[in-house]
């Protein structure tokens, strides 16, 4: 029986879609992260109970933060996206987080930018608060062994295929990793949304950008470009598909980066079927009802899709994308300087 709520959380469902397709289905997927990277500082002495804990989110690392606070005697304050809805918002504040918005803007990429700014303001004024960085501090990669190890239990030997949103890089890279260490050939495919800095997306606007969390206007050190054999460039249309066609084929009501990690991994299926295609669903679908499911019916079948297959950055284009990375290093406008807080 678990103790707390964030036991449960932090174990996915996994469901076999096909013969060689499995769906790793969170409710709130950086819980494992968050629960295990405060509990590493706890161990170390780096903070004790009733100690400040503050980071910057798009939603899901919002949750998790609160919840592992929750658990441990921390306290919490979120500097907010503005994709944190009022649903989200309440629930952190009931969890005892102090939350604070940063001001409406059309623009993910002031918004993510102003948020950070607002985060080393904060720990000027606050020299005791510990600042998480979620982004940058690969503590966060730790709690996914557990889940890499489930895989493997659960999948035995099979020739894996993963595939998932990229966002901080902890999710994919630490599954990877880990589940590389008893089979190095594990592929890993990471999927982007356009508009990204993080493996070079940034040239191509998409007018409804609200992939919220897995893409980024600014250098992530905890993204390991090496460990990337191929990457998914995915706009809100081809990823609305996907998670019109998840929840309508197999019931899976999840977020649109769950959607959009759907539609490349049935490609990369088709690509290769010796393969175990192994993909990431790390929300709940009820943030994107009003802006992506309320227009289910102009999604398109998907068998009508197939990505534009490029061999360089600059030939990418909407809706979708793909192209092998060969664990190449990053694009020098995502190469992220080593990061030092501002105070702990």
């Amino acid at each position: 029986m678990d103790h707390h709520i964030t036991d449960a959380l932090s174990r996915p469902a996994l469901l076999r879609l096909d013969e060689r397709t499995t769906c790793v289905r969170f409710e709130t997927m950086k819980v494992a992260s968050a629960l295990t990277a405060v509990r590493h500082l706890l161990d170390r002495g780096e903070v004790a109970r009733g100690d400040t804990l503050v980071d910057s989110s798009s939603g899901i690392y919002a949750h998790a933060l609160a919840l592992a606070c929750h658990r441990h005697g921390l306290k919490c304050h979120i500097v907010a996206s503005t994709t944190v809805d009022t649903t989200l918002r309440v629930q952190l504040e009931v969890l005892g987080a102090t939350v604070e918005p940063m001001p409406p803007t059309p623009d993910l990429k002031l918004d993510q930018s102003r948020r950070v700014a607002r985060v080393r303001e904060i720990l000027r004024d606050n020299p005791r608060h510990h600042w998480m960085r979620q982004y940058h501090d690969d503590t966060h990669y730790l709690g996914y062994r557990p889940i890499a190890d489930l895989l493997r239990h659960e999948l035995g030997t099979a020739a894996l295929t993963l595939v998932g949103g990229v966002g901080t890089g902890a999710s994919t890279g630490a599954l990877a990793r880990f589940l590389r260490e008893t089979d190095p050939d594990t592929t890993l495919v990471g999927v982007q949304p356009f508009d990204s800095v993080t493996f070079g997306s940034e040239h191509v606007r998409d007018p409804e950008i609200i992939i919220a969390g897995i893409g980024s206007s600014i250098p992530f050190a905890n993204v390991d470009h090496a460990l990337y054999d191929t990457l998914h460039w995915v706009g809100f249309d081809a990823a609305l598909a996907g998670s019109v066609a998840l929840l309508r084929d197999h019931a899976v009501f999840a977020g649109l980066s769950a959607g959009a990690a759907y539609l490349a991994a049935r490609w990369e299926r088709r690509s290769a079927p010796e393969r175990h295609v192994v993909f990431l669903a790390p929300d709940t679908g009820h943030r994107y009802v009003d802006a992506a499911y309320s227009r289910h019916r102009q999604a398109e079948p998907l068998g009508r899709l197939r990505p534009h297959q490029i061999g360089d950055l600059g030939d990418m284009a909407l809706p979708w994308s793909r192209m092998p990375w060969n664990r190449a290093p990053a694009p020098p406008a995502a190469v992220a300087s080593r990061v030092v807080p501002a105070a702990s």
